[in-house]
């Protein structure tokens, strides 16, 4: 089980990668750490923020896809009608797009520090970006 450790604005949390559930993605985000980038809040999916990654689109299956992730719970879409992002669920979300509703990877759920998530969404909200960074918790 391979567990990341999460810095979003002032916040810290520890995540697992679903590696039984979406190894393909897992692999691909592995490739990627460590990693930073800006969180900004999401414009139509609910309660949840994401990591616009740009056109570039990643050749990935779908594996464990959703349209309704948990809170804690990441989605990668890897591009194709909407941009490529990363999304993550602080509360309840139906993933969309300006075209309409989507599905995304589940690859990766936080499993310290899930009470700060509200927090963290509303931070988001108000106040702006948040930087954002995941590392292979050592």
């Amino acid at each position: 089980m391979t567990l990341l450790d999460i810095t979003a604005g002032p916040f810290t949390f520890v995540a697992r990668l679903e590696e039984d559930l979406a190894p393909v993605t897992c692999a691909r985000f592995r490739s990627l750490l460590p990693y930073e980038d800006s969180l900004i809040h999401v414009r139509w999916s609910g309660e949840g923020c994401w990591i616009p990654m740009g056109d570039t689109p990643f050749d990935l299956p779908w594996e464990n896809p959703t349209r309704h992730p948990a809170p804690g719970q990441f989605i990668f879409y890897p591009g194709g009608y909407s941009e490529t992002e990363i999304l993550l669920a602080y509360g309840a979300v139906a993933f969309a797009s300006k075209l309409g509703q989507l599905a995304g990877i589940h690859f990766l759920t936080i499993i310290e520090g899930l009470e700060q998530l509200p927090e963290l969404g509303r931070s988001t909200l108000w106040n702006g970006a948040q930087r954002i960074a995941f590392k292979v918790r050592a």
